[in-house]
């Protein structure tokens, strides 16, 4: 009983350290809800369709008005205007009323004429990458066409003995079926994988913050809570009482971004509510113990901001879903193993997004389990030595 009360007075102590701190209150509602409900909603309409685009022709031939025609007939683009030039299609770009450009140069025909490489320019909008894939897929599409219909009449400019297999040969050749993902949507695809990363890397991000500020005041605060107790029970009463805070924090968020935003976005939410509870389990203690055991590189309260900048990119390419695990090179795959995130991102798509049991990805949910049992050790391990080195 003496170490439950333990236990409790500690998760009191983490709960009014952390609703006091401001900082950590903003990176918490940032970094789950805005950060969360934004990322969703910049990429909320998945795949577009009909996205409005300017053309600049300055051939002025039938050749660059059948291309123009093609690409209006792709499902991305609609050619909205045509321009006499460049300047007027850029303040219609700015303007927001065109989100491309396609510019079609003079001598767009007289090269195809003398069997050369036609030159074509593409503006796209940053607004959102998107527009640029409906861009590129329209403008790739359109000029494959051209290519197969316009190759045939070229067999002037070759030899006899290649005429035909040239004539017979289509330019190019593209079969592809999405699986898991009928309208190739980029959301559908890959912000599964990132709300997991979110989670996992706010957590990290708060317990380093606490961390940070637990050695600066030198652990006076902690020691008093536990009344100056440096045993191994105590120790383990302190690890213990962190991590359900967190965990206990972060159920909530979970709740917010698997379950809420998935159903207001329609992402990909195939796992029942047993098989994710069941995966989250692990993850948020894994997590919360994984932050709790890196607390001795922690220093002071701003460091764990700056590693907001290195951590999605790496840990979206860590987890597989981006780049084949088979693939990587031995260490990257014993760095997949040795961080929570990648190993639960690869466990939620494949039961999210794929349709998976617990069984099918039994690999990854009894790897986070071991990452509960090793962490921890290492986290009482950290906290027993910072607080003995503190009370001295």
């Amino acid at each position: 009983m003496k170490s439950l009360s333990d236990v409790f007075r500690v998760m009191m102590y983490e709960y009014r350290s952390i609703l006091y701190d401001l900082s950590i209150l903003v990176v918490m509602g940032g970094g789950i809800f805005l950060y969360g409900w934004l990322y969703n909603y910049m990429y909320s309409p998945n795949v577009l369709h009909e996205v409005p685009v300017a053309v600049v022709d300055e051939s002025h031939t039938p050749l660059s008005r059948r291309c123009i025609r093609l690409l209006d007939a792709t499902p991305q683009v609609e050619v909205h205007v045509q321009t006499a030039g460049m300047m007027e299609a850029r303040r219609q770009m700015q303007q927001g009323e065109v989100h491309g450009i396609v510019f079609l140069p003079s001598d767009f025909d007289a090269r195809v004429g003398r069997g050369e490489e036609a030159v074509f320019i593409a503006y796209n909008t940053t607004m959102t990458f998107l527009y640029y894939a409906a861009l590129q897929e329209a403008v790739s599409g359109t000029m494959l066409t051209l290519d197969d219909e316009i190759r045939p009449r070229q067999i002037v400019f070759l030899q006899s003995d290649v005429v035909q297999s040239v004539v017979q040969t289509r330019s190019i050749g593209v079969q592809g079926i999405a699986l898991y993902n009928a309208d190739s949507g980029y959301a559908d695809y890959l912000i599964p994988a990132v709300l997991m990363v979110i989670l996992f890397q706010t957590m990290f991000m708060v317990i380093g913050m606490r961390c940070g500020t637990e050695y600066e005041q030198r652990m006076t605060s902690l020691l008093q809570v536990t009344g100056n107790c440096l045993s191994w029970k105590g120790t383990v009463s302190i690890v213990l009482g962190k991590a359900l805070v967190y965990v206990s924090f972060y159920v909530v968020f979970s709740i917010f971004l698997l379950g809420l935003l998935p159903s207001v976005y329609h992402l990909p939410h195939g796992a029942s509510t047993w098989t994710l509870i069941q995966l989250m389990i692990p993850y948020l203690f894994a997590t919360a113990f994984f932050g709790l055991a890196c607390s001795p590189f922690f220093k002071d309260a701003e460091a764990p901001l700056l590693l907001i900048a290195f951590f999605s990119v790496g840990l979206l390419f860590l987890s597989g879903i981006s780049y084949p695990l088979e693939l990587m090179p031995w260490p990257w795959r014993a760095l997949h193993y040795l961080i929570p995130a990648p190993v639960g991102v690869l466990a939620f798509i494949q039961t999210n997004s794929m349709g998976a049991s617990l069984a099918d990805v039994q690999g990854e949910w009894l790897t986070l389990w071991i990452q509960c049992m090793v962490y921890f050790g290492l986290a009482c391990l950290a906290y027993h030595k910072t607080l003995r080195l503190s009370s001295i």
